[in-house]
């Protein structure tokens, strides 16, 4: 706040507290304490927006209702935001902790709408003053006095921004009647009066009529909305700011000319089908400048959204980058285009580290079966695709229940759980200690091992292509994050098809030995290499395990990479106890192997509990410069003009962390990060955030890697880069961010 006005608010207080001794029959005044006045966003020596938590009464009686609310003086010029920011900024957020009483829902007043220069980005929110209050209740056993806390997050801007967290508390008293405070329950009345009202309340009747249904994912809709009341409704520039409405990506009104109350409805569903019906909400002000506004808070059905199948997206405004209204992505991709992007990109996935274990043990195997069992190359072919197609489609099943239990998914997802992460660790140090001939597997069928690595079964090959899609899926290649997310946002007829042609391209090598004439002719003889050789397959197994570990180490900590290692142990124990037990026979068998079941159990039940808040602070990435990913920051970043790189990543993606140590972190990239001021910010989705798997989505992506480049000049148009990074192409992106237009020579 500016030294006047602080000066000002000084005197007016001091005035004020005179005049409390003196009050009359109007109602009892309370100072606020200057616990509950805070000030933030400092700029050139001033703090831009103060805050003060204010209370309608002096005393409340148990039971009884008042408000509370946090209001907000900005310097002039500047604004906050309403509870959708729009195009860009961030919404106000208030947390409150009331000890001994209840809050409702925050209730907000009609918003503003501004605009920048040159009318090219629309926000929503507040300048100079408002009060953001609520209805709270005091418990009927309150005694003494209840303390009321609020948390204030705000995102404060003129041309630049500025975040603001601001903490107020105060205290009011407990008492046989509930007392006005005579100075700020105006206050409340008037902001209450501000707060858009219900249609039938204010005496109008509002009715929407769509012109088609159900709508349809990624396609527009059109509709009529018709207000009548007690006189003709008429509106003037700005009249309707819209909610934001999950399912929705736009949703305009536009006045029919000539019919007075009659609105056009516009609007684009989004590529993904919402799981609730979609909702028209937001404000619609009525009234001229000279006549008074009155304001109404829409809030009707539309209709339920449909999928598309195998329909391309309509062209739709670029993703919002700095927190605002979600907008569907271009997408000019057809049906047959994606299920091609989806063969090549399992193809490709042949060539991630995150298969190598995999592809080299069953490279082993096909040269064993080659000289050993000619005639069996074709049945194992298939059966490893057969284990790489059904791994797939129960894969695809998962995704599909939990989109329709509300969940949002993305490619890898089953790396976030950390029970997951321990079950694949498990089977790879089973595997690794049957390759050591810790054990070997027998014919009973008892041991799950031998349904995964029989020595001679077409179990074996199936089992590997189970083992191959669960170490495919922290992978990225070109082509498959396109194809997935495509698939993800559409219907369930696509998802299945998209995973089936990705285990198809997965399958692609080794069913090229049996589809190809005398390529297996290429394939080493046997020899005695081959026993040192599947040893040898072993520590890379091994190698796999140490990256799952330390993958562990960033869901749940030092103290989960712990447990982990611990039931590794255990799970080693087993391996070598049961190999003792093929020696027996009869009853000292079974009992081994109970022995076995009874330290995996007992072991599982006593370690296998993580926590998974993850460690206090962790190194999301290797580039010195990052800073987590958030959307005040990256707004402020765009504000001030500087480019921003967004680097969505996570510790179980390979890929990511192959680009990481290949590209982001070469001298050259960051010296052109440095020259051009880049804000490099990390989005770390090791750990489920809601928050960055929406704004995947946004931009059609169902996983990680994905990497943006925004300019701060067209902040509504980022770049995204290719999966597999290039030093070039990060150089040249960051230097068009920087001097929009100029060529990246």
């Amino acid at each position: 706040m500016t030294q006047q006005r602080v000066r000002r608010l000084g005197w007016g207080a001091l005035l004020f507290t005179v005049l409390g001794l003196f009050v009359g029959a109007g109602g009892a005044r309370a100072e606020v304490p200057a616990t509950a006045v805070a000030t933030g966003a400092p700029d050139q020596g001033n703090d831009r927006v103060e805050a003060s938590l204010l209370l309608d009464v002096t005393q409340v009686k148990p039971g009884d209702t008042f408000r509370v609310g946090v209001r907000f003086r900005m310097d002039p010029g500047w604004h906050i935001y309403w509870k959708n920011p729009g195009e860009s900024g961030l919404a106000s957020e208030i947390t409150w902790d009331t000890p001994g009483s209840t809050v409702g829902d925050l209730q907000w007043p009609a918003p503003s709408t501004f605009r920048t220069s040159d009318g090219f980005i629309t926000t929503y929110g507040y300048a100079e003053e408002v009060l953001l209050f609520t209805e709270a209740r005091a418990s009927e056993k309150a005694t003494g006095s209840l303390q009321l806390s609020a948390a204030a997050d705000v995102l404060v801007c003129e041309v630049h921004c500025l975040p603001a967290q601001l903490m107020l508390t105060r205290n009011v008293t407990v008492g046989p009647e509930t007392l006005r405070d005579a100075e700020h329950a105006p206050t409340f009345d008037a902001a209450r009066a501000r707060v858009p009202a219900k249609p039938e309340s204010a005496g109008h009747t509002v009715t929407l009529a769509l012109d088609a249904k159900p709508l349809t994912a990624g396609k527009p809709f059109t509709g009529t909305l018709t207000v009548t009341g007690p006189a003709a409704p008429t509106v003037e520039k700005d009249f309707f700011v819209p909610e934001r409405i999950p399912g929705l990506a736009r949703l305009t009104l536009s006045p029919v000319e000539g019919k007075p109350g009659t609105f056009t409805l516009e609007g684009d569903v989004s590529p993904s089908v919402p799981p609730k019906e979609p909702r028209l909400a937001g404000v619609l002000r009525l009234g001229t400048a000279a006549a008074g506004y009155r304001s109404l808070a829409l809030e009707l059905p539309l209709a339920p959204v449909v999928a598309a199948e195998g329909a391309a997206a309509p062209a739709a405004k670029a993703p919002s980058v700095s927190g605002g209204a979600a907008v569907a992505p271009e997408s000019s991709l057809s049906l047959g285009l994606v299920l091609l992007f989806a063969f090549l990109g399992g193809a490709l996935l042949n060539l991630m580290p995150c298969v190598f274990p995999v592809l080299a043990l069953k490279a082993y195997g096909f040269t064993r079966t080659v000289h050993a069992e000619r005639g069996k190359v074709g049945p194992h072919a298939l059966a490893y695709a057969g284990g790489i197609v059904g791994s797939m489609m129960v894969l695809a099943l998962v995704v599909l229940a939990l989109r329709a239990g509300g969940s949002t998914v993305g490619w890898g997802f089953q790396f976030q759980e950390p029970l997951f992460v321990t079950a694949v660790c498990a089977v790879l140090v089973a595997f690794a200690l049957n390759l050591f001939g810790v054990f070997n597997v027998g014919t009973d069928g008892t041991a799950l091992v031998e349904k995964v690595d029989a020595s001679h079964g077409l179990g074996r090959s199936a089992g590997e292509g189970v083992l191959a899609v669960v170490l495919a899926t922290p992978c990225s290649a070109p082509l498959l994050g396109t194809a997935v997310g495509f698939a993800l946002a559409a219907g369930p007829a696509t998802v299945l098809a998209t995973f089936l042609m990705l285990g198809l391209g997965l399958a692609l090598p080794f069913c090229l030995l049996v589809l190809v004439p005398g390529l297996a002719r290429f394939l080493p003889k046997p020899g005695a290499w081959m026993e040192r050789g599947k040893q040898l397959l072993g520590f890379a197994l091994l190698g796999t395990t140490v990256w799952l570990v330390w993958v562990m180490g960033g869901l749940t900590g030092v103290d989960g990479m712990a447990r982990l290692l611990t039931f590794l142990a255990l799970v080693g124990l087993g391996a070598w106890m049961y190999g003792l037990a093929q020696g027996s026979t009869g009853g000292r068998k079974a009992a081994g192997v109970a022995a076995v079941v009874a330290v995996l159990a007992v072991g599982g039940l006593v370690t296998l509990r993580f926590d998974e808040t993850g460690p206090a602070v962790r190194k999301a990435s290797m580039v010195a410069e990052a800073q987590p990913w958030d959307e005040a920051a990256v707004t402020a970043a765009l504000a001030a003009g500087q480019p921003v790189f967004i680097d969505f990543t996570a510790d179980w993606c390979l890929t990511c962390k192959f680009n990481e140590r290949t590209v982001l972190t070469r001298e050259e990239v960051r010296a052109a990060l440095a020259e051009h001021k880049v804000a490099f910010f990390v989005a770390d989705w090791t750990r489920r955030d809601a928050r960055i798997s929406a704004k995947l989505a946004e931009f059609g992506r169902a996983g990680v890697p994905m990497y943006l480049v925004v300019s701060p000049k067209a902040p509504q148009a980022p770049v995204v880069l290719p999966e597999l990074l290039t030093a070039d192409s990060v150089i040249d992106a960051v230097r068009r961010a920087a001097r929009p237009g100029a060529d990246a020579t």
